[in-house]
């Protein structure tokens, strides 16, 4: 008989969780918001929004509309006055001088001048439509850039295109000279040649209708 060998014992296997490289989460259940109680800032801006708007004082709409149209008229004023100024084109008014005698001249001891010169001021008004008034008028004469004499006139009037013709006569008495514009003066009376320069200072005033300006 052969001889006998037992059976193996049987093997169990028992089953083991081994680590996954992939790593599921449950799902979370969506909740709905919850309103929370409102705030103070809330409650004051809805207070805010709710009152009711306060009506505009009267007098403040009349204050505006005051100013509106007292700012339309200043518009309208200066593009009128444009508009006038652009298809009249006023120019100033001339001076000229006609026609000049020297009566009298001579020096004292040290350098003291004394003459006597008339000329004929020649004003002209070179506008068509413009009435102009002359309110102050001073002349004034020079020698070498050295005031020896100064005269005014009357205030007069002028038509448009007119001229006005005035015998001026510039009387001048015991004027210190500097000695190098004696020396010139000297000089000029030798060759019967005597330089004057005439200077005038004006205040005009200028109508257009009901329009008036200086």
């Amino acid at each position: 008989m052969p001889p006998f060998t037992p059976s193996p014992p049987p093997i169990h296997m028992v089953p083991q969780n081994l680590p996954s490289p992939y790593r599921f989460y449950p799902l979370k259940q969506a909740t709905k918001p919850t309103m929370g109680q409102p705030s103070e800032m809330d409650d004051r801006s809805r207070k805010q929004l709710l009152q009711p708007h306060h009506r505009t004082d009267p007098l403040v709409w009349c204050y505006g509309i005051l100013c509106f149209v007292f700012s339309l008229l200043l518009i309208l004023a200066g593009i009128t006055t444009l508009i006038i100024f652009l298809a009249i084109k006023p120019r100033n008014p001339l001076f000229d001088t006609a026609n000049a005698s020297l009566n009298s001249i001579y020096l004292d001891s040290p350098a003291y001048f004394n003459g006597d010169f008339t000329f004929l001021a020649n004003f002209s008004n070179p506008n068509q439509k413009i009435y102009i008034v002359y309110k102050y008028i001073s002349l004034e004469l020079y020698l070498n850039d050295k005031l020896i004499s100064a005269h005014a006139l009357p205030p007069f009037a002028q038509k448009s295109r007119e001229s006005t013709i005035q015998a001026v006569r510039m009387v001048s008495s015991q004027v210190l000279l500097p000695s190098d514009v004696a020396v010139r003066l000297q000089d000029q009376v030798r060759r019967n040649r005597v330089l004057y320069e005439i200077r005038g200072t004006f205040k005009v005033r200028a109508s257009l209708g009901f329009m008036h300006f200086t």
